[in-house]
């Protein structure tokens, strides 16, 4: 199915479940249509990362969204598998297309920068909100403990 969505009323980012099993969505909603896509950490931070990239380039934006909370819990329409983001640089906005990992399913955001410069701030923020990440692989640390590639089993693992 392929998900249209050139003027979203809103777009909403979160977790659901406990640090270390995340479950990180992105939901967005145009009129009465609400799709929710299932992401996984790293492509959401990569996100974040280029969307400030783009946004970087474009003029002084307004006011940015504040509210990113997830609408109450619905069934994920499908699991993110590639992220794309092109600039609109005729009319200033920014579009992401999600492709499903599975299926033939496609989301296609067109976003304000307001709204592409907000959802940045909200990804970054959830991301930060995790276990912090080892300082010599980046990966993320447990409680349990930590077996660092990098140490090559030369080490204790860093806790």
């Amino acid at each position: 199915m392929n998900y249209v969505f050139d003027n979203p009323d809103k777009v909403m980012v979160g977790v659901r479940g406990e640090v270390g099993s995340r479950l990180f969505l992105l939901q967005a909603r145009q009129g009465r249509r609400l799709v929710i896509v299932k992401c996984e950490k790293l492509q959401l931070s990569a996100l974040a990362q280029w969307l400030a990239q783009v946004i970087a380039d474009l003029s002084r934006s307004g006011h940015l969204p504040e509210d990113f909370t997830l609408e109450p819990e619905y069934e994920v329409d499908f699991d993110a598998g590639d992220i794309a983001v092109a600039l609109n640089e005729e009319n200033e906005s920014i579009d992401v297309t999600f492709e499903s990992v599975d299926d033939d399913d496609v989301l296609e955001l067109t976003l304000t920068k307001e709204w592409a410069g907000g959802l940045a701030i909200a990804i970054a923020r959830l991301v930060e909100a995790g276990r912090p990440l080892c300082p010599l692989c980046g990966g993320p640390l447990d409680a349990k403990g930590h077996d660092c590639p990098r140490t090559n089993g030369h080490r204790p693992p860093i806790r």
